[in-house]
């Protein structure tokens, strides 16, 4: 069978690998084409645009590259009419993925979603839009089943796929900080995240002189957005390896997004931030609809991890709550205990594999 699959953003790429390796593991004659990164491209996919032509973050960014975005959805559009597939499979990236969803369905190809479009979040009349283009729903937050039955929606929860990226992390050997506790900084994959990062970064160096700070820096950037550490003495920076750092860490600094959630599954005590563009941020205050931005606050339902989120995110703030989070910190204990809890709510492992039996399945009729 063929697979259509689109991933707009770096956690996708990673999902989508794991997915790809699924369905072949499933469909010995899985072919598959993608729009993703390296993960997907290593996994088996034919990768046709990398998710760096696509990382936009925030209402403003989207409005200036409106023009870019449009030429890929007609790019795309034709790409998939090319290719035939038997089935479309859309990995989050609502803006992009639920306009192709309406054009293959318009078109009779089944549209599998595999990770919604965090819709609870905002504009949830979406549900309606995907209820009516989208063939079959794979949600990885235990909450948003019971979300989509509010719109007379069946959805299939298949547990959260990173318990699956985890599991298969291998250890490097030759990790450089290897016996280490140090502290992880993981500031996005997108530039706007990158630079709120390294603004605030050098004052809670010099403020802790006695601990060493790790930058996780992804390669898809360029390396000048993290310009600035080199002058400072406790603070180093490594590329790619962003669950070798999380197994050394004794605490960590953490941009809103996936990261938040794999920070909590290596058990490291962290404090969530996030700050962009004054405008997408003054749009987002109108339009938001939870409490939390972190993913580990939004499936606990309560702010077991601290956020500093935009104005809040300064070097003062984050001095405060930093030391909370170190060993014998003020919220270190409770935060380990919520951990605990968040892994028991998400459910089994094996997320790729039970999904691509349940897409075959269906593929196949």
């Amino acid at each position: 069978m063929k697979y259509y699959i689109i991933a707009g953003e770096r956690s996708g790429d990673l999902h989508g690998g794991n997915l790809i390796k699924a369905l072949k593991a499933t469909d010995s004659q899985a072919e598959v084409r993608c729009w993703g990164g390296e993960e997907m491209r290593n996994a088996g996919g034919e990768l046709v645009v990398h998710y760096r032509e696509m990382a936009y973050m925030g209402f403003w960014e989207v409005l200036v590259h409106l023009k870019a975005i449009k030429k890929k959805i007609n790019f795309c559009k034709e790409d998939i009419l090319s290719f035939q597939p038997d089935a479309l499979i859309l990995i989050d990236y609502a803006g992009f993925n639920l306009r192709i969803a309406k054009f293959a369905s318009q078109h009779n190809i089944p549209v599998h979603y595999y990770i919604s479009p965090k819709i609870w979040a905002w504009n949830q009349k979406r549900a309606y839009k995907i209820k009516r283009f989208v063939d079959y729903m794979y949600v990885i937050l235990p909450f948003e089943k019971e979300f989509y039955r509010k719109f007379d929606f069946e959805v299939d929860y298949v547990g959260n796929p990173l318990l699956d990226a985890i599991k298969a992390y291998k250890p490097n050997k030759d990790f450089q900080y290897k016996g280490q506790d140090v502290i992880a900084v993981l500031p996005g994959s997108r530039k706007q995240e990158v630079r709120a990062m390294m603004e605030n970064l050098q004052g809670i160096a010099v403020d802790f002189p006695e601990e060493h700070f790790v930058i996780a820096g992804v390669s898809n950037l360029e390396t000048e957005l993290y310009d600035g550490w080199q002058q400072i003495e406790n603070v180093d920076l490594i590329f790619d390896q962003t669950y070798d750092l999380l197994s050394h860490s004794k605490a960590a600094l953490v941009t809103s997004g996936t990261a938040t959630l794999e920070t909590a599954l290596f058990e490291v005590p962290q404090v969530v931030v996030y700050k962009t563009g004054k405008i997408s941020f003054a749009i987002a205050k109108r339009v938001v609809k939870v409490e939390f931005i972190s993913l580990v606050n939004l499936i606990l339902d309560k702010e077991a991890v601290r956020e500093l989120i935009q104005d809040e995110f300064n070097p003062s703030n984050l001095k405060n709550e930093f030391e909370k989070i170190l060993p014998g910190g003020e919220n270190t204990e409770s935060i380990l205990k919520d951990y605990k809890q968040l892994k028991e709510m998400l459910g089994a492992e094996n997320t790729s594999q039970i999904t691509a039996e349940l897409m075959v399945n269906r593929v196949q009729g």
